[in-house]
């Protein structure tokens, strides 16, 4: 079992002792959509993969939060918010958009990328190097930008 993984059981028991149902809630949900991408996967994630899968459940419910607010569903949009503040605490703090070009840049240089036809080279590069740390789609934003002459 991975650290992360570990460390959302342990979140669980903590949050089970002092009686906070609504985390452990969501938690519970988290933990089974891990054990469910283990089982399809027949092996075991490590805490890269475990990282994906909540930056996958962040961003789903970042988008459902979108949609809520857009239709004055603020009650909604509490529960979808609350629900990102607990998987947020398992995710490592988000590089700036500065660190980010520095990153971007230093990884072009390094594989001598200077067209377009290179970007998947360089988004490949920089996900490895950021893991976690930045949201894919900023990463690709920014890679374009870069390669962009």
């Amino acid at each position: 079992m991975s650290t992360l993984q570990n460390t959302i059981t342990e979140a669980v028991k903590t949050a089970m002792k002092a009686r906070e149902m609504d985390t452990v809630k969501i938690l519970r949900g988290i933990q089974a959509v891990i054990k469910q991408v283990q089982i399809d996967n027949q092996t075991e994630l490590n805490d890269k993969g475990i990282l994906e899968i909540l930056q996958k459940q962040t961003k789903q419910r970042q988008e459902s939060l979108e949609i809520y607010k857009a239709n004055g569903r603020e009650d909604l949009a509490q529960k979808e918010q609350f629900e990102i503040n607990v998987i947020s605490q398992f995710l490592p703090a988000q590089l700036s958009e500065d660190k980010l070009i520095t990153i971007i840049n230093e990884t072009i240089s390094e594989l001598s990328a200077n067209s377009m036809k290179d970007m998947g080279r360089v988004m490949n590069a920089v996900k490895d190097k950021t893991a976690g740390q930045a949201d894919p789609s900023v990463i690709s934003g920014l890679v374009k930008k870069a390669l962009t002459p």
